[in-house]
């Protein structure tokens, strides 16, 4: 492992609580070390009060707060000698440590401490860092573990057997580092769990930290348990797109919510999903503690979705029996689906926590892969298992969580998705909640939003075969669809049914009409497997009721689209499949208004381009999100009852009316 330390980048930060910020943020870097808000990391200082008043601080990660970015704002100061008191407390239940960590804080707009503050609190040490380093717990993972880190390190550490993170583990780390502690004491190893590493300045606890772990690493290179074996994975020949999409509709059945499914098909993850010894190893629990996730897996070829769905109903009905409140189950913890030919599937209600559980497994795959080259892997038990799952900490987050957004899980295609109305509909489903797959001609449709749950694909949607690719790129990053948002278009220059060329006209029904049956067609056997039931809301024109010379292409193309959408609603509702259209006017904010256009219409109408921009009864303009607003509500719960409906949106167009 290197050390990532660096003389000049460190000098840029000043102070004690400064240089925690830097080496967590290199700790955080390397995520062989800690993921996604793992870790902890802590700082002791001295600071002086309003009342004049020298205090010790203990400044501890705070929750919510990810090592890799984690700024001064997201240390959370704690008043040291109230936590050593609670440290010599015989017991304290964890919901009340809580509640006295908050109240000893000396700045109310800090995050909440982590729970292993008084952990940090009882270590002798200025800087005191906390990882899961993916070595140790490789190690710590295996029936004699124990012997093992103590023949690695001797006395450099002292070594924890595993007690669930919260007052206990202080409390046990507190005996056991007194009783064992000595002058060569530099860290301690918390079995199952992790490791810390102290020292006077950050520099020095940041360097034993990797000091340590590669210590770790040396061993395992040395007993031939840190090369993994390598195979050429057998790829799946035929398209799996429909079986991952039955797989997230019956999960989304059984789970009682809609949610996203992750697939992961790199050769790791398939070398993985393929070995003979999966149903064995794949079974034993998670890395540590801070990983608590369930495997599923059928032994043959991932089309019998029965089978997984038939696992997860086991699970819930398993599970919810232990707690008093069921609906505790319905959280955000996604789940791990592994199979030979699916690869590795995770399960979350958003597209980051599917994401985050994939980058964990892809780490936790090769703990499991090492540890058993080093002799046999094994977690932590059951028992244990359970009560992190279902600690009155984490139980508590769930109840708290608050009402999720109206498309939490769900997914959105949107087309024409690089401007106007496209991207505002874009940013209208992100914002509540949707996973987007984005589509449209421009390159820059693929870097519009750098987030977990946009996927943006560069797509002629005029050919067939290009769609089709783009379609199964995205149903194999988020697992299905929901939502259909048919926005691509063209509005070509005005010109008379008599000077207009048959070439003019094609191309213009090429796009508007003919590649819109073909979307909806691919879609449809997605769309039905909506959880909440499929929604599909086209954009129109006002020139569909009300259609203007020089527009005779446009005009029919809309009106057609309209008729086709109209029949479809029809065919589709017994799948609870709901289509709507919404017919703007003049939406000047969008790629088909030209300035060319823009000019020659208003001069069509003897106006100024401003009047012709309020030309509408209420004299209001009509923006691409004033659009994206009401045709993302009509995906949602107020239109659940509507189809085939046609809604202008238009300012009141006395044409229309």
């Amino acid at each position: 492992m290197k050390n990532l330390w660096d003389d000049q980048e460190a000098a840029r930060y000043q102070g004690d609580l400064a240089q925690r910020v830097y080496t967590s943020r290199l700790l955080g870097r390397n995520p062989s070390l800690v993921l996604h808000g793992g870790g902890n990391t802590s700082v002791k200082v001295q600071e002086t009060n309003i009342v004049g008043e020298t205090e010790d601080i203990l400044y501890v990660k705070g929750s919510g707060w990810d090592l890799a970015t984690i700024e001064e704002a997201g240390f959370a100061p704690v008043r040291m000698p109230h936590l050593l008191k609670l440290a010599k407390l015989s017991s304290l239940p964890d919901p009340q440590m809580v509640n006295e960590l908050k109240t000893q804080m000396t700045r109310a707009s800090a995050p909440s401490p982590s729970v292993e503050t008084i952990l940090h609190a009882i270590l002798p040490y200025k800087y005191v860092d906390h990882t899961h380093a993916d070595a140790v717990v490789t190690i710590t993972n295996t029936a004699d573990g124990f012997d093992r880190i103590q023949s690695i390190y001797g006395n450099k550490l002292v070594i924890i057997p595993y007690v669930m993170p919260g007052f206990d583990l202080a409390r046990v780390c507190a005996e056991k580092f007194s009783a064992e502690a000595g002058e060569q004491t530099i860290g301690m190893v918390l079995m199952n769990h992790g490791i810390f590493s102290f020292g006077a300045t950050a520099k020095e606890a940041y360097d034993r930290m990797i000091d340590l772990v590669n210590l770790a690493e040396d061993y395992l290179k040395q007993e031939g348990a840190w090369e993994l074996e390598k195979k050429q994975p057998i790829v799946p020949t035929q398209a799996i797109t429909q079986s991952l999409a039955n797989l997230r509709a019956e999960v989304s059945q059984v789970a009682g919510f809609s949610v996203i499914l992750n697939r992961q098909t790199d050769e790791k993850s398939l070398n993985f999903a393929q070995r003979p010894d999966l149903a064995l190893i794949s079974q034993q629990g998670p890395a540590t503690p801070d990983h608590v996730i369930r495997t599923k897996r059928i032994p043959q070829i991932g089309r019998d979705v029965r089978a997984y769905a038939e696992a997860y109903q086991t699970y819930f009905n398993t599970e919810a029996a232990k707690v008093k409140d069921p609906k505790t189950m319905l959280d955000e913890a996604p789940r791990v689906i592994i199979d030979p030919e699916l690869g590795l599937c995770t399960v979350g209600q958003t597209a980051k926590s599917a994401a985050i559980v994939a980058d964990i497994y892809q780490h936790t795959m090769e703990i499991i892969e090492r540890a058993t080259q080093l002799g046999g892997y094994q977690a932590l038990s059951a028992t244990d298992i359970f009560e992190v799952e279902y600690w009155d900490l984490e139980q508590a987050k769930l109840r708290t969580g608050g009402t999720p957004p109206m498309f939490t899980g769900e997914v959105a295609l949107v087309t024409g998705a690089a401007s106007g109305i496209g991207k505002a509909c874009v940013e209208s489903l992100l914002k509540r909640g949707a996973a987007v797959i984005a589509l449209d001609i421009q390159p820059e449709i693929e870097t519009v939003h750098k987030r977990a749950d946009y996927c943006g694909i560069q797509c002629d949607l005029t050919d067939e075969t290009a769609f089709n690719q783009a379609l199964t790129k995205g149903i194999e990053t988020f697992g299905g669809l929901d939502i259909l948002v048919l926005n691509a278009g063209i509005f070509p220059p005005s010109c008379r049914v008599a000077d207009l060329s048959q070439a003019q006209w094609q191309k213009v029904m090429n796009l508007n009409l003919d590649t819109n049956l073909m979307l909806l067609r691919e879609c449809y056997p997605f769309l039905k497997l909506s959880f909440k039931g499929g929604r599909v809301v086209v954009i129109g024109s006002k020139n569909v009721t009300a259609p203007g010379p020089g527009v005779a292409a446009y005009s029919v193309s809309k009106a057609a689209l309209n008729q086709l959408i109209r029949v479809t609603a029809l065919e589709w509702g017994r799948d609870r499949i709901r289509l709507n259209t919404l017919h703007p006017n003049a939406v000047f904010d969008t790629g088909i208004w030209t300035e060319e256009v823009l000019t020659a219409r208003a001069k069509h109408y003897g106006l100024t381009i401003e009047d012709y921009k309020t030309n509408n009864l209420l004299k209001v303009e009509i923006t691409s999100r004033d659009v994206a607003e009401l045709a993302t509500e009509m995906c949602g719960p107020l239109f659940s009852k509507t189809t085939a409906a046609q809604l202008p949106i238009d300012g009141g167009n006395e044409r229309v009316i």
